[in-house]
């Protein structure tokens, strides 16, 4: 998906990109936040509306059978997406969620150890500080240089916690057990992609899951969960052209296993009795309720538009982007452009994404705003990372953040606007 003729024709899918936003033609540079959704989204959801709207799995007439078709064939399609089984794909009602369900259903203890990363969203981060301190477990937090997690110290981490002990109430010691490393693929704030593989395979050997958040990388890139090591893997549907209201779950089955659920009610069960409950098999026991259905149907819409570009064009097209659009930022005076670490040591492109993110003399608030006064949507604030932020010494970052359907004409756009108002900016 290389620059030419078919990008307009591609934005021509996209409705809300046709808007002006004060007298200005729209250039939206916020699809870390969320993107847009296509016409065979929008009209997948219309048509499960009006033709097949029902609840699923229970109902035995025509409408309940269609609409438990179009679910689970959503189901299917993520699954192929990302090269898992069906059974093993959890539909949540985001990231976060999907996050959470591995935080509270591990059963975590005082012998337990959680590391997670300077790196992370809020959402891979919160949960597992919380439950540490709700259940006595400890909680590691490891640096990141560059944008980049730190993987000898994540090694000294994991040593560490194999030297220490902990003397309980009966005078017997033991030593914390690292039950799970939680990391970002692709940081939300600064775009820099982490070597999941290698942090795994850390994981791994200490006996530990390693739990990752695919947000920004998922809609991004080809992936293939057999080959990247992580054991559990979640992503947000609206960030990859799907609606709001609909998230992934993918766990290996021996992960999935370990894991209790914490949401109870209807469809998660297959027996019920005065003394007991018996919990339905995978994936269902961790869906009760009636799920989003129609979203659903629009995720896996969503799935078929990038499956029809090629993930490979669409990686190539969005990293081509944000690769220009840090380069241009990075020779205007005052601003600094954060998490672009070039080539790493094994020779890997730290910064592949379309994720580019700077302070400029202008307060991240104030450049956001300047910029949407030109029609240029972008983010300004921590971006849910603040431990990442205060690692960095900022107060936030402005953030633009490219997707299938923008430019080289929109990233000339937005940092020729940035250098116009970093230049007033230092001069008045």
């Amino acid at each position: 998906m290389a620059e030419s003729k078919n990008i307009a024709g591609i934005r021509d899918d996209f409705p809300l990109l046709s808007r002006r936003v004060h007298g200005e033609p729209l250039a939206y540079l916020d699809n870390a936040a969320t993107t847009q959704k296509p016409r065979q989204v929008l009209d997948a959801m219309e048509q499960y509306y009006v033709r097949h709207n029902a609840n699923i799995h229970r109902g035995v007439h025509t409408l309940a059978g269609e609409a438990t078709d179009a679910y689970e064939g959503a189901r299917e399609k993520v699954a192929r997406f990302i090269g898992a089984r069906s059974q093993d794909i959890i539909f949540t009602k985001n990231a976060t969620e999907a996050l959470n369900i591995p935080a509270y259903g591990l059963g975590l203890g005082r012998d337990d150890a959680v590391m997670v990363t300077e790196l992370e969203h809020h959402a891979n981060f919160v949960p597992w500080q919380q439950q540490c301190i709700r259940t006595g477990a400890r909680f590691l937090i490891a640096r990141q240089q560059d944008g980049m997690v730190d993987i000898e110290q994540v090694k000294e981490l994991v040593a560490g916690l194999r030297r220490t002990t902990r003397g309980p109430a009966n005078g017997t010691t033991t030593a914390p057990k690292l039950r799970v490393l939680a990391v970002t693929q692709t940081s939300n704030a600064l775009g820099t992609n982490q070597n999941i593989r290698e942090l795994a395979d850390i994981a791994h050997d200490a006996g530990a899951l390693l739990v990752a958040d695919g947000a920004q990388c998922i809609p991004h890139q080809p992936t293939d969960v057999r080959k990247i090591g992580a054991d559990f893997l979640a992503f947000s549907g609206h960030k990859m052209l799907g609606p709001t209201g609909i998230g992934v779950l993918w766990g290996t089955e021996d992960a999935l296993s370990e894991l209790s659920p914490f949401i109870m009610g209807g469809d998660m069960i297959r027996k019920v009795g005065k003394e007991d409950t018996e919990f339905a098999e995978l994936p269902h026991r961790f869906e009760a309720g009636t799920p989003p259905i129609a979203e659903a149907v629009g995720l896996g819409a969503a799935v078929d538009y990038l499956s029809s570009l090629g993930m490979e064009q669409v990686h190539e097209h969005v990293g081509l982007l944000g690769r220009k659009a840090r380069e241009a930022l990075s020779v205007i005076d005052g601003v600094r452009v954060l998490g672009d670490a070039g080539i790493t040591a094994d020779g890997r492109n730290a910064n592949a994404s379309g994720i580019a993110s700077f302070t400029a003399p202008a307060h991240p608030h104030d450049m956001s705003t300047l910029l949407d006064a030109q029609g240029i949507a972008v983010r300004g604030g921590h971006h849910c990372a603040m431990p990442l932020m205060a690692a960095l010494g900022v107060n936030g970052t402005t953030r633009a953040s490219f997707y299938v359907y923008n430019d080289i004409a929109e990233v000339r756009l937005f940092t020729d606007a940035v250098a116009g108002i970093a230049a007033r900016w230092q001069h008045e």
